[in-house]
């Protein structure tokens, strides 16, 4: 018969087959370890709510629950080589603005290597909160807050 590892009372046989320690009190606080929680996003009305386990993490790393509130699978930012199509101008029936002389646009600052970027896109799309994503990378939760945004920005214009 199996015993609590902690206070060595017999376990009852089902209990046994999951655990090695009883329902006793002090037993619990000990041995008990929480269960880590993710939330797959499926659509907008709910997110599914999983353990957190090797097959969850290995279905969740090759895209199987997919968020349908982003866009695409795989990365946001668009593949090289594709130009985005710049929108079609409406007609307004008034005479056309003389052209301005373009000024250059101010170099683009970002804090964060491509790498970096890389990164936060992979763990965005994996579900993980900025919180989590700043942990991983080594940088602030407005940091990685702000490179998901500015890749966004960019796969869009």
């Amino acid at each position: 018969m199996a015993k609590c590892i902690t206070c060595g009372t017999e376990l009852h046989p089902e209990r046994a087959r999951k655990y090695n320690y009883c329902m006793g009190r002090e037993c619990q606080e000990k041995n008990a370890q929480g269960l880590t929680m993710v939330a797959v996003g499926m659509n907008k009305a709910a997110d599914e709510i999983m353990i957190l386990d090797e097959r969850t993490r290995d279905e969740l790393a090759s895209g199987k629950y997919r968020d349908q509130r982003r866009g695409s699978f795989g990365t946001s930012v668009p593949v090289p080589g594709t130009p985005a199509a710049p929108p079609a101008a409406k007609p307004s029936g008034r005479p056309p603005r003389r052209a301005q002389p373009e000024r250059p646009a101010p170099p683009a600052r970002r804090p964060w290597t491509r790498q970096q970027e890389r990164l936060a896109l992979i763990y965005n799309e994996q579900g993980l909160r900025p919180d989590e994503i700043a942990r991983k990378l080594g940088v602030s939760t407005y940091t990685a807050t702000q490179i998901v945004l500015a890749a966004r920005n960019r796969a869009k214009g």
